[in-house]
């Protein structure tokens, strides 16, 4: 995955933070990842937009621009708890797993896991490449 990606199909909970980001000419995860709690002060100050939300996209962004993973991963990861790749690099595979499966399970989808042992392995791995 290029972390120069173009936001796109954003949970539609995200749409009013994903009209101030792209009116602002910030139109990739990196250039979303770069800006400042400051400046996303300034982008909320008078919009419908939360500050909240658009911390959350800045974890989403962090994540897919680190470990170069989906925007649905990177998402599963930040609603998991995981806020850092020190966090998930702290975590055994079975750890990781019990997070994410954990929060999928309430979502009661019934979909296949998004992420299982073998790519819970690999995050951890590339997490711990990333804070080294």
């Amino acid at each position: 995955m290029n972390n120069k990606l173009f936001l796109k199909n954003l949970p539609k909970s995200f749409s009013k933070e994903e009209k101030i980001l792209l009116s602002n000419n910030i139109k990739t995860w990196d250039s979303l990842l770069s800006i400042t709690d400051e400046r996303i002060h300034q982008l909320i100050n008078g919009s419908l937009g939360s500050v909240r939300n658009l911390k959350r996209l800045k974890c989403i962004a962090y994540f897919i621009c680190t470990l170069d993973i989906e925007l649905n991963e990177a998402a599963l990861l930040m609603h998991s708890g995981l806020i850092s790749n020190k966090a998930i690099s702290r975590l055994s595979p079975q750890e990781l797993l019990q997070k994410t499966g954990r929060f999928e399970r309430g979502l009661q989808t019934g979909r296949i896991p998004l992420i299982d042992l073998k790519k819970a392995h690999f995050l951890i791995e590339k997490a711990k490449k990333t804070i080294i």
